[in-house]
């Protein structure tokens, strides 16, 4: 199995390779060249597979330079029952609605299920080869804590976290800025999500500070991501499905476009998804896109503050790697689109949307924060289930999706826990936060805030990075 770069500036390369790479040199997302194939037979013959064993099985389709028995033994410590007490399990909401829970470990986010898995390979990798990696990131809320938990004390890697300065829930800041290790360094920046993922996308796509500095990526640019995102998929499906070649849809709260391209790529790997169902907040560029064909990205000062944090996003970084299979895998075109959106602002793919459902079965849907309040109250008080806003998002927009006899689950983006002032607000209630967890707001904090400014950010890299 070798990869290759959206856009084909990149020779093939083996998996461990652009594990440590993130962004591809010539500044693409890496894909790979084929995927693999997951017939009828071989999804029933996993059925009776417990998490651990069917993310080998899964994974091992993609990594073939990696043993088995060693990447068994990862996911069998990334899937543990001390780290998930209870993994992705079916919650019905409503006839034909249930929920994926994937909010069970450590930093209480979906975010887990992918980086706990991450962390076990970059130290397996790392430590075959002697070399030591830099891990700059960017998070809207969720990313950044499941990473920093993933990663926290691992040798030979460090993690660099850009966050928007008072742009995340008390929860979510407490989570990230409490830890102490000192592999792990956070970073406030004076500005929103997009900003702090362009500056990562700059100093990535320096080549040279890449090099010397040992930058590696852990957001969902780093294909390993997405990936170990691809299991749950399966899982979910072979939970809701009453038997071979029974369709089932999904509903992804999303804003970087990573959580449904894994539905995607499992989706082209054969597995019997009929929709996948992609719900935003206010900040709808890709809801748009999937409405009108066309790409339209917002600049900072647009991109709006809502009760579901972690979607407040205007540039899907993810998004390349789907418009790459829509327009049949054209490296050169990729190219274009993107010269295109770097000086017109957006690119018109508008021809091609009888596709977008017809051929790949997206379609999309927005929600509001009223949305999000009548959604969580209408949930807990018919379903007995407590959801949390971005869950909610996706509740929403998935009821308006149902078809008869096709099971929709709806992917839970985190415990109510992260976002208990929207909670209270919706429900009069406070949210219970989990054991071990109760005394988060009082742990001291480590955070250093900065400007929205590459150079400043570079330097205190440069100064504190692994050599």
């Amino acid at each position: 199995m070798k990869y290759l770069s959206t856009r084909g500036g990149m020779a093939p390369q083996p998996f461990c390779d652009i594990l440590l790479e993130g962004l591809a040199p010539d500044g693409g997302l890496t894909l790979p060249e084929t995927l693999p194939a997951l017939g009828a037979d071989t999804l029933e013959s996993w059925r009776e597979l417990d998490y651990a064993d069917l993310a080998a099985r899964v994974l091992g389709l993609f990594i073939d330079d990696i043993d088995a028995a060693a990447l068994s033994r990862m996911t069998r410590a990334a899937y543990a029952p001390d780290v998930f007490p209870c993994i992705a399990p079916v919650k019905p909401l409503r006839p034909g609605l249930s929920l994926l829970g994937l909010s069970e470990g450590p930093t209480l986010a979906f975010k887990d299920m992918a980086m706990q898995f991450l962390g076990q390979v970059f130290e397996y990798v790392l430590a075959q080869r002697g070399q030591t990696l830099n891990i700059l990131g960017a998070t809207s809320g969720d990313t950044g804590s499941a990473a920093e938990y993933a990663l926290c004390g691992k040798r030979g890697v460090s993690v660099f976290m850009l966050s928007p300065h008072g742009r995340m829930s008390a929860f979510q800041r407490a989570q990230m800025y409490s830890l102490q290790d000192d592999n792990i360094h956070n970073i406030a920046v004076r500005g929103v999500f997009d900003e702090c993922q362009d500056i990562v996308k700059t100093l990535a796509g320096d080549l040279e500070f890449k090099s010397a500095h040992h930058l590696g990526a852990v957001n969902s640019i780093n294909w390993a991501r997405i990936a170990a995102q691809v299991v749950y998929y399966v899982w979910g499906w072979l939970r809701a499905a009453r038997g071979p070649g029974q369709q089932v849809s999904f509903t992804v709260p999303s804003g970087n476009f990573g959580n449904i391209l894994a539905g995607h790529i499992a989706r082209r790997m054969g597995v019997p998804i009929r929709r996948l169902v992609l719900a935003t907040n206010e900040n709808n560029v890709l809801e748009e896109f999937f409405r009108t064909g066309i790409y339209r990205p917002r600049a900072a000062s647009q991109t709006h503050a809502t009760s579901s944090p972690s979607m407040d996003i205007s540039r899907a970084s993810n998004f390349e790697r789907f418009v790459f299979d829509l327009i049949d895998r054209d490296p050169a075109r990729v190219r274009a689109l993107m010269e295109e959106l770097r000086t017109t602002g957006q690119f018109d793919l508008s021809a091609l949307r009888p596709e977008f459902t017809e051929r790949y079965g997206f379609q999309a849907g927005a929600s509001t924060h009223a949305d999000r309040l009548r959604t969580i109250g209408d949930i807990r008080r018919d379903a007995g289930v407590l959801i949390d806003p971005h869950t909610a998002d996706g509740v929403k927009v998935a009821l308006e999706h149902l078809e008869d006899g096709v099971p929709m689950l709806v992917l839970e983006t985190a415990l109510p826990a992260k976002f208990a002032e929207t909670i209270l607000e919706a429900t009069g209630e406070t949210p219970e936060v989990p054991p071990g967890l109760q005394d988060l707001d009082r742990r001291p904090q480590r955070v250093e805030l900065m400007d929205c400014d590459v150079r400043q950010i570079a330097d205190y890299v440069h100064r504190h990075a692994l050599r």
